[in-house]
């Protein structure tokens, strides 16, 4: 009995001054220093670009289709030689643009390039329909979707014909009520259960519908009339379905009375939103906002560009 134990005490001894320990568990020093290493080698870049999305099937990528994402990471990975962790602060739909789209791009080595070589390399490789402005080294931590605080969308509706324009407006022929359109839009700012606005997102069939609007304005300009929306998110076709809406109230087809049913989300078959939904040519992502940075650089409207 007193020898075994005294080969217990040597076991319980020989744990404790270090002997053989498991994989799986190292000293904290070992594992803060892997940690770092990893930190150390990891590198993220802020992308900011512009796209026509007229030719994709949206930002997000899909196996066999075309998406603004997926030509994005294919022009990285063929510069960077190595796989890379992309995701973008606005999944737009087909046929919609972005003046000022942001991305992360985040790769697993150490490797740096300064950000004008980045930007010229990736537009060498990008389609001339997708244009990268843009590239800040931002912190390792930096997420382009789950950081952004306020996403603006700009839905443009052109009140005449143009033969440069059809891909960026929805050209609408009848006489609109521009001030009384103005009135619908001020009346979705604040908090509102927009279920009556949203699409069914079989990707994300719990997701909650209140949506706080920070700012919905209407501006006239020339022959466009231009709907900006400001939120922290939007459901999906939520603004495209909206600005339906504005042009039925526009028409005098819609009343701000059913306006104001819809937003208490007093859902009626007789107002089908759905039927509404305006096209997509019309709706860019105008710019996206973070805690510690001014909204991405972007344009005023593509107008305004081909004038430079």
């Amino acid at each position: 009995m007193a020898r075994r134990r005294r080969r217990r005490r040597r076991r319980v001894r020989g744990h404790r001054g270090g002997g053989h320990r498991r994989h799986g568990h190292l000293p904290r020093a070992a594992l803060d220093a892997g940690t770092t290493s990893l930190a150390e080698r990891m590198r993220t870049w802020k992308l900011t670009l512009e796209y026509d999305g007229t030719k994709y099937s949206g930002w997000q990528e899909q196996k066999n289709a075309r998406t603004v994402m997926g030509e994005l990471r294919k022009a990285a990975e063929d510069f960077l030689q190595a796989e890379v962790d992309l995701q973008g602060a606005g999944r737009t739909d087909a046929g919609v643009h972005a003046l000022a789209q942001v991305a992360h791009l985040r790769l697993r080595e150490n490797r740096r390039p300064p950000g004008d070589l980045l930007v010229r390399a990736l537009n060498e490789r990008l389609p001339a329909d997708v244009v990268v402005l843009a590239a800040d080294e931002a912190p390792n931590q930096f997420h382009a979707r789950h950081d952004a605080l306020t996403r603006t969308y700009l839905y443009r509706i052109s009140t005449r014909k143009s033969a440069f324009e059809k891909r960026y407006v929805w050209w609408v022929k009848a006489d609109l009520d521009i001030p009384l359109m103005s009135r619908a839009a001020r009346m979705m700012e604040g908090r509102h259960d927009f279920r009556c606005f949203r699409a069914a997102d079989p990707a994300r069939p719990d997701e909650s519908t209140i949506v706080v609007v920070d700012r919905a304005s209407i501006e006239l300009e020339e022959h466009l009339i231009l709907f900006r929306i400001a939120a922290s998110h939007f459901l999906w076709r939520m603004v495209r379905r909206l600005s339906g809406v504005l042009v039925k109230i526009g028409l005098g087809e819609m009343t701000l009375a059913d306006h104001e049913k819809l937003l208490m989300a007093q859902c009626d078959p007789k107002l089908d939103v759905a039927a509404w939904t305006a096209p997509a040519a019309g709706l860019f992502l105008e710019s996206v906002t973070y805690g510690d940075a001014a909204p991405a650089p972007g344009r005023a409207s593509p107008r305004k560009e081909r004038r430079r």
